[in-house]
Parts: C-alpha cells; sequence; structure tokens
C-alpha cells in the first residue's frame, strides 16, 4: 500500500490504535503522549515497574527500504525481546510507505532501567527511515544517538510528524545556550520555552522556517526538565548540552530528552550508575570467590547510594561488602558480592543500588554462578560471534584474570609485560604486579630524589633489547622520552628525546632483535589540510639510540621525509622498524600532490647503518595502498628468519599490497612487485607479525556486505590471513563477527611471543553512539594460538606462565 505524503500519519495512527486495542488502555494512553516519529537511530530507556512491559515500535521509510532492527534489554542488559522490520517493498520519488510496526513484550520481574536499542540496516545516519514507539510505561527517556562521524559528535533532533504538536523535554545547561530550530513546517509562526516550573522564558520567533533563542548563563539552574513546544512536530533541533557538547557542559555526547514531562526520571544524574550490568562466574562445587561492582556517581555534589542483594532464579549463597557507599561527583566506589558455589546447576543473585537523594530511581546488576569449568577454556569455534549485549562473558564466562587495558609484549625470557592507564603490569611469582611508573622515573642527568617525572603514555609498544632491557615512550610537558629499564621494569631512567610528537618504538615482531637500544620515529605534523580530512604532511625523523656502559645516547634526529602521513597506533599497532646485525629500517607512507591520480598513498622503506647512521640510499617506492592521502594507509613491515624484508602498503577500505626484499637485512637491494594479499577486499589496519616458521599473519578489520548474520546491509569483521614461505597468501578467516551491522572499530593488536604464540587483542566498539554510550568500564578481550592460527582460545594467565624460559 502508497499513499502521500498528507495520509501516512492518519494510517499510522490506525495501526497504533489497533495494538492499543490489543494491549489494552495502558498502552492506548501512551500511545498518544509518545508515538512521535524521529530521524537517527537511538533508542529509549524505560524506568519499568513489575508487571507486563509493551513497546511497539513503528518504522517510516523516508527515502529507502531499510531493515529496522529492535532489540530490548533488561536492566542487567540481558536480552529480553528481539524483532525486525522488514525493509519495505521500495518507493518511488515523493510517495511514502505505509507505516510498519512490531511488538515488543517482556514480564518485569523486579523495578530497573529497561533499554530499547533502534537501528537501521544501512543507515548509520538514521536518514532513510524515521521511528517512533509506544509503551505502557510511563517513564521513558529517548536518546537519539547516529553513527559515529569523523567530526565534532552532535546530534540534532530530527522530527517527522507534522500532523501533531510536539513537545522537546530537556536538562537545560546552567552555562547558558543557544537552541537553534530550522525546517519548521508552514503555518508555524511561534515555538514557546517553558522552565520545570511551566513559566514561560521565551517565544521563539519563526522566520522563514527558523527559530532560534540565546539562554543566559544561570549558576543555580538545575532544575529539569524544561520544555521547548512545536505547534508541529517537524523540523531539525539543536541544543547546546543537549545535542551539542561544549567543555563545560556536564553531559557531554548525551543527547537524553523525552516527549512528555511526566515521563521524565532522573537518568542523566543516574547513568551508569552500576556496571557491569551483568556476571557469568563458573566455580568448582563448593568453592569461594568474589566478584567487584562499580558504583558511579554522574550526578553532582557527593551522594549516597544504598545497596541490597535480592535472590534470583536457583540456589546461591551470597553477601554484600557493604550497604552504602558515597560517591563524590564523578567519581566510582567499589562493592563486592561475596559468594560460594553451589553443589550443581547455576543461580544468581541481584546487585541494586538506589540513591538516597532520588529514590524513586532504582536499578539492579546480576551475577550468575554456575557449578563446573568455565567454557572459556575450551577452544573456541570460530568465528566468534558477537550478539547485542552479548558479548564474550555474557557467552561463555570470559573473566580475564590479567590487565586487558592494552596488548601483553613478552621480554626474551618470554615473561610478559603490559601497560595499562595506570602503569606497567609485570607477571611475577605468579601473579600480576602493578608498577607506578610515577614511583620509580628517574630522569637522567638529574640525582635521584631531585628529579620529578610525570608520565604521559605516547604509545602502548613495549619493546626489548638484546640483554633484555625494557623500553617505553612517553610524551609529557611537551617533550618526548624514553624510558629504560635494566631490572625488569622496577626502576626506569627517562631521556630526553626532545620535542613532543607521534613516536614508535621497535618492538618484537617476529625475527627482529636489536643489537643495541631500540631507535624510534617520530612524527610532528606540520600541515593539515582543510580540504582533505585525511590529508596531514608531518616531518618523519629516524632517532638513533645507542647505550653505553648501561646508560643511553640519544643522537641527532636523522630526517627521512617531511611528507609523512604521520605515525601511531590507532588500531592494528603496525610496526614500523625493525632491525637485525647493525642495520635498521623503516617503513611509511607519504602525503601527494591532490591534483595527480596515484593508486594511493606510496610507502617508502629505507635501511640504516646504525654505527655510521648513514641511509644506505634514496627512500625505496615498495608500493601503494589506496587510497592516497589517507592517513589511515599506514604501512607495516617484519623480517623472517634470513633477514628478508616484508611489508604490506596500508590501505583505507581496499586491498592491502605485499612485496618483499630480494636481499636480506636491505631495503635498497630490490623488491618483488607489490600485489594484492588476495581477491579485492575492503582491509585497514594492519597488524603483522612473522611466525618462527616464516609464516607471515595478518590481522586486519575487513568489511563484508550483504552476508550473514548482517545480511540486510554491511558489516566490519576482524580477519585473519596467513603467507606461508614461499607459498600466496591464504584466504582470509573470519575471526570476530560484530553484534551490529554498519561501521564498527576493533582497535585490534597483533603479537607474537618469544615461543611463537600468536596473542590477539581487541575491543570491539560500534558506530552506534546509544550502543557505545551504555558501556561503562573496560572490555578489552585477549585471544591466543598455539597453532600458528588454527585454532584459539581465551587467553589466561595460566597460559603466560608455562612457558617462560
Amino acid at each position: 500500500m502508497r499513499m502521500g505524503t498528507c495520509g501516512w500519519w492518519r494510517a499510522m495512527l490506525m495501526v497504533v490504535a489497533g495494538l492499543a486495542v490489543l494491549a489494552g488502555p495502558a498502552v492506548g494512553t501512551a500511545a498518544e503522549a509518545n508515538m512521535l516519529l524521529m530521524g537517527g537511530n537511538g533508542g529509549v530507556y524505560f524506568l519499568a515497574e513489575p508487571g507486563p512491559l509493551v513497546v511497539d515500535v513503528v518504522k517510516l521509510e523516508l527515502s529507502a527500504p531499510t531493515e529496522l532492527r529492535a532489540v530490548l534489554v533488561g536492566p542487567d542488559r540481558r536480552p529480553v525481546a528481539e524483532q525486525r522490520i522488514e525493509a519495505g517493498p521500495g518507493r518511488q520519488r515523493g510517495v511514502v510507505t505505509q507505516p510498519q510496526v512490531i511488538r515488543l513484550t517482556t514480564q518485569v520481574e523486579r523495578k530497573g532501567v529497561y533499554v530499547l536499542l533502534i537501528t537501521a540496516a544501512g543507515d548509520r545516519y538514521g536518514t532513510r527511515i524515521a521511528w517512533g514507539f509506544s509503551s505502557n510505561c510511563p517513564k521513558y527517556m529517548i536518546e537519539t544517538a547516529r553513527g559515529h562521524r569523523d567530526e565534532a559528535h552532535q546530534e540534532p533532533i530530527i522530527l517527522h510528524s507534522p500532523d501533531q504538536p510536539a513537545s522537546i523535554w530537556f536538562q537545560p545547561a546552567a552555562e547558558g545556550f543557544q537552541i537553534e530550530v530550522t525546517k519548521l513546517p508552514k503555518g508555524v509562526e511561534q515555538l514557546t520555552l517553558h522552565d520545570a516550573r511551566g513559566q514561560l522564558i521565551q517565544n521563539l520567533a519563526v522566520t522563514e522556517g527558523q527559530a532560534q533563542a540565546q539562554i543566559g548563563p544561570e549558576p543555580g539552574r538545575g532544575a529539569a526538565p524544561w520544555r521547548l513546544h512545536l505547534p508541529k512536530g517537524s523540523g531539525t533541533i539543536q541544543i547546546d548540552g543537549l545535542t551539542r557538547w561544549r567543555p563545560q557542559d556536564t553531559h557531554r555526547d548525551m543527547a537524553i530528552w523525552t516527549t512528555n514531562g511526566r515521563a521524565w526520571f532522573d537518568l542523566l544524574p543516574n547513568r551508569w550508575l552500576l556496571t557491569p550490568y551483568s556476571r557469568k562466574v563458573y566455580g568448582e562445587p563448593g568453592s569461594s570467590g568474589e566478584m567487584t561492582y562499580t558504583v558511579h556517581n554522574n550526578g553532582k555534589g557527593r551522594r549516597v547510594f544504598q545497596l541490597t542483594l535480592e535472590p534470583g532464579a536457583g540456589t546461591l549463597q551470597a553477601r554484600l561488602s557493604t550497604s552504602h557507599v558515597t560517591v563524590a561527583a564523578g567519581k566510582t566506589a567499589e562493592v563486592t558480592i561475596h559468594y560460594t558455589v553451589a553443589a550443581e546447576g547455576r543461580g544468581m543473585c541481584h546487585l541494586r543500588a538506589t540513591p538516597v537523594d532520588r529514590p524513586a530511581f532504582s536499578t539492579y546488576s546480576t551475577l550468575e554462578v554456575v557449578a563446573g569449568p568455565s567454557p572459556a577454556r575450551e577452544p573456541l569455534a570460530m568465528p566468534l560471534v558477537l550478539k547485542p549485549y552479548e558479548h564474550e562473558n555474557e557467552q561463555f564466562g570470559y573473566l580475564p584474570d590479567y590487565p586487558t587495558d592494552w596488548e601483553i609484549y613478552h621480554d626474551m625470557e618470554n615473561r610478559p609485560y603490559g601497560l595499562t592507564d595506570r602503569g606497567l603490569m609485570a607477571l611475577r611469582d605468579g601473579g600480576w604486579e602493578l608498577i607506578d611508573l610515577r614511583k620509580v622515573v628517574t630522569v637522567a642527568g638529574k640525582p635521584e630524589g631531585e628529579s620529578s617525572f610525570t608520565m604521559g603514555r605516547s604509545s602502548t609498544k613495549i619493546a626489548f633489547d638484546r640483554d633484555n632491557d625494557m623500553y617505553l615512550v612517553s610524551n609529557t610537558s611537551g617533550r618526548g622520552a624514553l624510558l629504560h629499564s635494566r631490572d625488569g621494569g622496577r626502576s626506569f631512567t627517562a631521556y630526553d628525546l626532545g620535542p613532543s610528537g607521534a613516536f614508535d618504538i621497535e618492538q618484537f615482531s617476529g625475527h627482529n632483535v636489536p643489537t643495541g637500544a631500540p631507535w624510534l620515529l617520530r612524527s610532528i605534523t606540520t600541515e593539515r589540510d582543510p580540504k582533505l580530512r585525511w590529508r596531514q604532511l608531518s616531518t618523519l625523523e629516524l632517532i638513533p639510540v645507542e647505550k653505553r656502559g648501561g646508560k643511553l645516547e640519544i643522537g641527532q634526529p636523522i630526517e627521512l621525509t617531511r611528507l609523512a602521513l604521520g605515525v601511531g597506533a590507532h588500531s592494528g599497532i603496525a610496526s614500523a622498524i625493525v632491525s637485525r646485525e647493525g642495520r635498521v629500517h623503516a617503513i611509511w607512507g607519504e602525503a601527494t600532490d591532490p591534483s595527480l591520480e596515484l593508486p594511493g598513498v606510496p610507502a617508502y622503506v629505507v635501511s640504516c647503518d646504525r654505527q655510521t647512521r648513514k641511509l644506505l640510499g634514496e627512500p625505496v617506492l615498495i608500493g601503494y595502498g589506496a587510497p592516497a592521502n589517507d592517513t589511515h594507509n599506514r604501512p607495516s613491515i617484519t623480517m623472517d628468519s634470513k633477514g628478508y624484508l616484508h611489508a604490506l602498503t596500508g590501505t583505507h577500505n581496499a586491498t592491502f599490497n605485499y612485496a618483499r626484499s630480494l636481499e636480506p637485512n636491505n631495503a635498497h637491494g630490490g623488491w618483488t612487485e607489490a600485489e594484492p594479499v588476495g581477491e579485492p577486499m575492503r582491509q585497514t589496519y594492519i597488524g603483522l607479525v612473522c611466525a618462527p616458521d616464516d609464516t607471515l599473519h595478518l590481522i586486519n578489520r575487513q568489511f563484508l556486505y550483504e552476508t550473514e548474520p548482517h545480511k540486510a546491509s554491511h558489516h566490519a569483521v576482524l580477519a585473519h590471513q596467513i603467507k606461508r614461505p614461499g607459498q600466496p597468501w591464504e584466504a582470509p578467516r573470519v575471526l570476530i563477527i560484530p553484534p551490529l551491522s554498519e561501521y564498527s572499530i576493533y582497535y585490534h593488536r597483533l603479537t607474537v611471543d618469544r615461543a611463537g604464540r600468536l596473542l590477539l587483542s581487541y575491543d570491539y566498539w560500534s558506530t552506534m553512539w546509544f550502543y557505545r554510550n551504555d558501556h561503562r568500564g573496560k572490555r578489552r578481550t585477549s585471544i591466543i594460538s598455539d597453532d600458528g592460527g588454527q585454532s584459539w582460545r581465551f587467553l589466561f594467565t595460566d597460559d603466560l606462565l608455562g612457558n617462560i624460559r
């Protein structure tokens, strides 16, 4: 059925009215209040009381057939209902298809914040459809949240209900704010703005479909919600502190509002009140354990939170470490559940948190304890398919017993280390030890005790030389610093590297071991192209480092180019430097003249003699990575057991190109012709290492189209590809499938230990702000392969202990 633009709204009301009859009067009343059609994706938070929860979702296709996906989860983020509205049969220009409606239902057992997630296939910016909802739950808050853009985050509220009035109820910014409304329909002459007491603040005159207001600062302002009223529910709304944010705004990146003042509840000051939302634990029958949860104060001032433990399904003996915590604004406190594993089966308990100053708000997290071995200890059936709100712990009980902030590196004795936000973690005497780098660093040239050093991490890489000394790179106070340890990270000496910039250091990638201290690359950005977002010019320098008498000497930087696209460790953490027997080899990508038609970013390699500090020749062009002038396209280099260099040109959603040096340990003796690593693919972010048998291993993000489980659109997987000596690259093998379609990123890092085992660290992030905003805390996962990537399993500390030499 098709209809003109004046008829679809009446058709939608008829459909919703029919659903309201099925659900009873409660849904009908709510439908009248909040069935407002919006652009963009996002979702809804419901403060639900015990009883049936009914949510109707409507989709209206505006410009193209698109599938809508709706997922309803409980306060502990356990899915309770999911439905999809399939793409319509198509449309003609100027004709809107009939609205489509689905219903999601669940039985609420205990009070808490339920969550409705809305995504649209092939429409991460939410321009192809409009959606709305109705519910029998009287308390609800909307978060309009599209997919991310590579620009300042903003979430304009776009309304598509011209045949009915609409109100936006929101938290006003105390610092003063501006309101801008555009694309208002004809016949709208004035908008009104009221405060939380219902007093008129300002009439907004409409001129040529636009209205605006400037509201001055008011330090005492805070009562919510304010109300912006539109006589016709159509237009685009921007409000400082709500849809776009400044540094001083309290709730940044959270476009949270509602359509009815009576529906408002205290979500903003209590967001992320209790995390993790859910944990699944396995254990030996009769054994004891504990699980720590975090209480977060997202409001103002010091607040007290009441904590209680409620029994759930099954049998579980559990007790709480405290009944109350006091938390300062923006801070967190920890609370622990102590439990005993039952003799068999599983048991649950629910940790409830209620703010004493706002007792009408209350929610809970869930702990599930299962008797028996954890599936996380078993080999993984690849690919690992993540599901909405069901990641590694929810599916397998994965609970890492090691730091997961970043990737793990191994020293010459195969002892593991990892950087965290708090310092350096080292595995010693069977357990992990935190080394606070602020307390163990002495600045070279200054007496101990008289030097001060503020650690600012520049790279997560950890490097080791042949003597097993450790090296870290830091940016602090506008200067770069190389940290050197001779005692396994118990103490460090900091050496000045000169001006700050983006640094890369030679980390172990399979067969490279610096004969002295590892050298570094420094990239200092000199120019950004206002017309090409990803084109920037940087001066790239190779920084010599020598070790004499246990101390370091930082040499004069060797300028390689002034056209570099930079270095960095966004994802993949590509290797840019390798060395052997007195030679250092570096690789980089360059910016080019935009007027030239080139196949991509040119990748250059040089070799340098450590002793003379002279390049062995001019930079060698080994190939191109599409597209040109894109800083994503950072190449990677490694070497095999014979010293041959292997390089990949970086790409941004194109196929990597591979080349190998014709002479060992020499970038200037010729290269094979660069060739694709396979059939055309959309690859980005190189992670490259060389195994003991000289097999190359590549981990990267890859986009797939119209394949399960996201057949209606595209999605980004994490893929593994190998090249055995003398053989072509094998077809990629998918390792991780994301829970949501469209763009995503994994911030992955591939490392190899001294025994040749592959360690892959990743942290999945969706493009959808609603999904990424809901999470708080660390969720990085590490998997390990003992057999060259043929099988994988989750990494645990005992995997690391068993291979220390």
